[in-house]
């Protein structure tokens, strides 16, 4: 609704970038990469980037149509983005297209499996998928305890977020207990 009072192009865009901003500095907090258990290597900020989008997700597929469709643009910015830094790490664009399938398969994948634990709340499921997914079959189940209850507790509050906020692109997240108290 929101997003047709202002007009689709410009303020979609706008709407859209300021979401996914806030997305990529969530992903982003040092302490997921210090304090969590991820690595700090492409894979890692590739999954912690997906962890965040799943929960922007899960709640957005609560949302009215145009909250879904401001969405939809987020995800768009989000392979848009990643189609942008496989190249910067120098693939060739030849094997993009065949990089870009596999990553989107291992993101709806990943999605399916995160948001079937968090709507069961199985804390010890969701652990072991991230650890699966973020260490390989070499990950240990308990460093992701703190990720996957972190994670639960972002879902339980998005649930809360009015859809005005989702639909003006300003949806926040908990920061994790390791940082200061507050939302990014």
């Amino acid at each position: 609704m929101i997003l047709r009072i202002f007009g689709r192009n410009r303020s979609n865009k706008q709407i859209v970038q300021r979401q996914y901003g806030v997305i990529t500095a969530t992903a982003r907090q040092p302490c997921f990469f210090t304090d969590y258990g991820v690595p700090d290597t492409v894979m890692g900020r590739f999954e912690m980037l997906s962890v965040v989008m799943i929960l922007f997700l899960g709640r957005t597929s609560k949302s009215s149509e145009s909250g879904k469709q401001m969405a939809q643009e987020v995800v768009d910015a989000f392979f848009m983005d990643i189609d942008y830094s496989i190249r910067e790490l120098g693939v060739g664009d030849n094997s993009v297209p065949k990089r870009m399938k596999k990553l989107a398969g291992m993101f709806y994948g990943r999605l399916e499996r995160y948001m079937r634990c968090l709507q069961e709340r199985d804390l010890e499921q969701l652990a072991i998928a991230l650890a699966h997914n973020i260490h390989s079959d070499d990950g240990e189940t308990s460093e992701m305890a703190e990720l996957s209850r972190w994670m639960l507790e972002n879902a339980d509050h998005l649930e809360q977020t009015d859809e005005i906020v989702v639909e003006t692109g300003m949806v926040s997240f908990l920061v994790p207990e390791s940082m200061e108290t507050g939302r990014v």
